[in-house]
């Protein structure tokens, strides 16, 4: 027969906070209720075309790459610049960038891409929850 460990031999594990459900709302009145928001285009990726002329900033950061197991992520875009413009925001994945897979890309690479071209066709998604998980893990 197996001998069993006692309780005080086991690792203490620490849970994160239960959040609590909305409130119960009745389904007919759901799809005006603000917990209940359905949207989710703000989601749904998109193409972000911007033109660099020669010596010009992006006008956003990445940050991020295959290091990290997250992807390349938008970290700033400075206001009023194109892509500002373009509707390029801080917690966007960068999807693609003129026909290249930026979802497993080394950091370096990922710059010399953007760098060096004059018209970027971005493929981006809005991807919150990953880009907060990206920033606890990186530095850059």
């Amino acid at each position: 027969m197996e001998a069993r460990l006692p309780y005080d031999d086991f690792p203490v594990v620490f849970l994160p906070p239960y959040e609590s459900p909305p409130a119960w709302v009745p389904p007919h009145e759901r799809l005006y209720h603000p917990d209940y928001n359905n949207e989710l285009t703000q989601f749904l990726p998109r193409t972000v075309v911007l033109k660099k002329p020669p010596g010009a900033q992006l006008g956003f950061n990445i940050r991020g790459g295959k290091a990290s197991q997250l992807g390349i992520f938008i970290s700033k875009v400075i206001p009023d610049s194109d892509a500002h413009r373009a509707g390029l925001q801080e917690g966007d994945q960068v999807l693609s960038v003129n026909d290249v897979d930026f979802q497993d890309i080394e950091h370096s690479k990922a710059v010399e891409i953007l760098k060096t071209a004059r018209e970027i066709t971005m493929r981006v998604r809005y991807f919150p929850y990953n880009y907060q998980r990206q920033k606890e893990r990186t530095v850059h």
